[in-house]
């Protein structure tokens, strides 16, 4: 996942309370939009009710975050909390941790394609990208529409292993699933821009 407009969904910037918990408060990440809606934090007292995967934009106050993340170390059977804990994480870019609660979450709730991709975003973001792509195609095996994954795909192919042919395979079959989705053209544009740029000049494909 944290997306730019130029090629990905913007989904927000974190306000200045995240300073004191973490240091990345920028948010960057190259992701379309999740296929959950983000939600803000609930107080875990006695559990967070709020749907998982959420965009705190403006934030939740950080006694929120703390209360939550005592709460899962006390309950980490407790999937919903779990689960809301690791996308808060993913959305300031913590990618270890994200990645930590997302496979908590994995071994309470198995088979979630949603989850198996945000997984595989923090995975690409710790340079594990043959690991990213196993996740997106598991995501892409439990739900055959499932596009995001796809995209995901898209990205670690062209973006990070310049691997072109597989990109564009993959950009058929994001055609196919999201005709009429302005932002795969945007990708598209973007991996014909940087293939073109390899051919001339392999130097310039990672600019």
């Amino acid at each position: 996942m944290t997306r730019e407009n130029t090629l990905y969904l913007v989904i927000g910037v974190l306000s200045g309370f995240i300073s004191g918990y973490l240091m990345h408060e920028t948010m960057a990440a190259r992701q379309p939009a999740r296929h959950v809606a983000n939600q803000a934090v609930a107080a875990p007292n006695p559990a967070p009710t709020a749907t998982p995967g959420a965009n705190p934009q403006g934030g939740p106050a950080m006694e929120e975050i703390l209360r939550l993340r005592d709460h899962v170390a006390a309950n980490p059977d407790d999937a919903d909390s779990v689960l809301l804990l690791a996308n808060l994480n993913y959305d300031i870019r913590r990618w270890d941790r994200a990645g930590e609660l997302y496979e908590q979450y994995l071994g309470l709730v198995p088979d979630s394609p949603d989850v198996l991709t945000d997984l595989g975003v923090t995975l690409r973001e710790r340079g594990q990208f043959g690991e990213a792509l196993a996740k997106f195609q598991q995501a892409q095996t439990l739900s055959a529409g499932h596009w995001q994954s796809v995209y995901n795909e898209v990205v670690v192919h062209a973006f990070d292993l310049q691997d072109y042919a597989a990109a564009d395979e993959a950009l058929g079959r994001l055609r196919t699933l999201q005709p009429a989705n302005p932002e795969i053209e945007r990708l598209a544009q973007e991996v014909a821009r940087r293939q073109s740029a390899a051919q001339n000049d392999p130097a310039a494909s990672a600019s």
